[in-house]
């Protein structure tokens, strides 16, 4: 066998993982499928690798086979066959991680090894195509681009100390491509002199005094390693694509309806038995007004008055969800999403806690999102003001909107 390929995937990946986020950032997905599937199929797709060993971390087995569940069945299949060996698991470090994929592949005995990092899903075959080249001549090869921001040396106060030459400085990436049997031994050495905190494989030829050949990488070949990384790769994936929610906006909405003659008031769409009602042209339900007017609000786009007003017949005591759901579909128009409602009733009577969990289930139907992302809050005025005389309800609301962030 020629050539292998260690895909180092064992890490925990924190600094791109969103609160949403549950996995590490190799198995979060950028255009559709997971970041470390996308590295794979480079290396599946290109006809000089013959055997891949993915490091994964000991608690990743099922993340791992979810990720790579579509190559096994689609056009890649016969390749995965072929080449990909069962995962092992990585240790505490980078570089042990390494040293146990070097391992799991010395009985295929291959004569060249790639080693890559599983968050750099773009790695080209013309960047593999230069490391495959450069291994005829050299036993320790470093993809790297060079740099060309100016750079700054700094002392503990954070003052420059020297503007530093970047003629000569390299940015390094990988893959970082090796004669098998010479990094499989530098690793084992390292290891046994309680040497485990070398960041990169190059490092550790250099320790063991083997020069390191550069090997010109791409920009483009970047390891995502922030949330930022994830948006950017996106739309290095389908820049004609929908842009990533990042404009987030917040909105908020007051309302307020008087007591008329009846035996029931509504409330964030649930009716409540009490000894009156709610005066208004529509329904009046106080809090779906308010919350209406907090999603407009968010999106700049007037308040229910705007579109629903009250010199209009047609909208006569109709049901309030109405003009709700108007305002989330004018969100979903603009390509955003709801991410969440607050909501305050300030009112002496009816008791609105028992009615709580109704409400929310309403509120998160008619604007369908989960339960979780809606919060109702009740208060008195402390028999202050016309709430407080039992003269009327109000409520007041705060919505969360994320919309496409738009060039300027």
């Amino acid at each position: 066998m020629t050539c292998a390929a260690i895909i180092v995937a064992a890490g925990s990946g924190s600094r791109a993982r969103r609160a949403s986020d549950t996995v590490a950032k190799q198995y979060l997905e950028i255009g559709g499928k997971a970041v470390l599937l996308r590295t794979l199929e480079q290396f599946l797709a290109n006809e000089k690798v013959d055997r891949i060993q993915v490091v994964i971390g000991p608690q990743d087995n099922d993340q791992y086979n979810e990720a790579i569940a579509p190559t096994l069945t689609g056009q890649l299949a016969g390749q995965a066959k072929a080449k990909l060996l069962p995962p092992v698991h990585g240790g505490d470090t980078r570089q042990i991680s390494v040293l146990n994929g070097l391992k799991a592949i010395e009985a295929e005995h291959p004569k060249h090894v790639l080693i890559h990092d599983a968050a750099r899903p773009f790695i080209t075959d013309t960047i593999l195509a230069r490391c495959f080249e450069s291994l005829k001549d050299h036993k320790a090869c470093l993809v790297a681009t060079p740099v060309t921001d100016t750079i700054k040396k700094v002392d503990a106060k954070g003052a420059i100390l020297e503007t530093v030459d970047r003629s000569t400085l390299w940015s390094a990436q990988t893959p970082q491509a090796f004669d098998y049997a010479f990094i499989l031994n530098a690793h084992k050495k390292a290891f046994a002199q309680t040497l485990h905190a070398f960041t990169d494989d190059a490092s550790v030829a250099e320790w063991v005094g083997e020069p390191v050949h550069i090997v010109e990488g791409s920009p483009s070949n970047r390891k995502l390693t922030s949330q930022e990384d994830l948006t950017m790769a996106e739309t290095m994936i389908n820049p004609t694509g929908p842009r990533p929610l990042t404009d987030i906006r917040v909105g908020t909405g007051y309302d307020v309806h008087a007591f008329d003659e009846g035996d029931a008031v509504i409330i964030g769409g649930v009716p409540i038995p009490h000894t009156h009602k709610l005066k208004g042209h529509s329904d009046a339900d106080v809090g779906l007004h308010a919350i209406t007017d907090a999603i407009l609000g968010a999106i700049a786009d007037g308040d229910i008055g705007t579109h629903f007003p009250p010199s209009d017949p047609q909208w006569k005591g109709a049901a309030s969800d109405l003009f709700l759901k108007d305002a989330v579909r004018r969100v979903e128009e603009r390509g955003g999403k709801l991410s969440c409602i607050d909501m305050t009733i300030i009112c002496e009577a009816p008791k609105i806690g028992p009615h709580r969990p109704d409400m929310r289930a309403a509120i998160a139907q008619i604007c369908q999102i989960s339960v979780d992302r809606v919060s109702v809050k009740a208060t008195t005025s402390e028999r202050l003001g016309f709430t407080g005389r039992k003269e009327g309800i109000a409520a007041l609301a705060t919505a969360t909107v994320r919309l496409p962030e738009k060039e300027d």
